[in-house]
């Protein structure tokens, strides 16, 4: 069994993340599933939301439920800009077996990311498709360093694998979730309650 990486900056965390994360667990049987909020997520515009701090507190709140979730302060106590590879690196001389969770249009950009020819040295990806999108094949920094298993996983020359993996859609975003509070309408409902409360109760993305 392996472990799940979701990392992100999670500004706030919402009912999509968690059902997201919870079917890939179960698809890939995964003992558990990390989430990793970023201090400074580099392809991200700063300034936008909460600290890094509230962050962290919220997604302790809303993974407190569930035995398979956990959160990782790894990133955030590391500071500065949080690079994937620095953190995958890590997960993998802990835990061996590493799933990292990722959007399609993330992955997309993948050729931006920092060293992101070794990421598949240390992980497999999933990669979190949602329903209606097409995929026609891998970015292509991946093209001639993965070969296709079936119609929907590549093994990479490494030997890790790319699975895309079909999600439900959720049609819930953060920053829908971040202007409805500024306008200080209800966000019920799209975050769990103890998320909810802490928002209102910090007044965070009122202002």
């Amino acid at each position: 069994m392996g472990v799940g990486l979701f990392g992100g900056t999670f500004d706030p965390v919402h009912v999509a993340h968690l059902r997201v994360a919870e079917e890939v667990r179960e698809a890939f049987a995964l003992e558990k599933v990390y989430f990793v909020p970023a201090w400074v997520q580099p392809l991200k515009r700063k300034g936008t939301g909460a600290g890094a701090d509230d962050r962290l507190r919220m997604l302790q709140m809303a993974t407190r439920g569930n035995s398979f979730f956990s959160t990782s302060k790894v990133e955030v106590r590391r500071g500065g800009i949080s690079y994937s590879i620095d953190t995958v690196r890590l997960f993998s001389r802990r835990f061996g077996d590493v799933y990292f969770l990722v959007g399609l249009d993330a992955f997309s950009d993948i050729g931006l990311w920092r060293e992101s020819a070794e990421l598949f040295a240390y992980a497999n990806f999933v990669v979190m498709v949602r329903p209606g999108k097409k995929v026609e094949g891998l970015p292509a920094p991946l093209a001639g360093h993965a070969a296709p298993v079936d119609e929907s996983t590549w093994e990479h020359e490494s030997g890790k694998r790319i699975h895309l993996h079909h999600i439900t859609q959720l049609d819930v975003s953060s920053s829908a979730i971040r202007e409805l509070s500024r306008q200080r309408r209800s966000i019920r409902y799209l975050v769990p309650d103890a998320v909810e409360r802490y928002i209102t109760r910090k007044g965070l993305y009122a202002s």
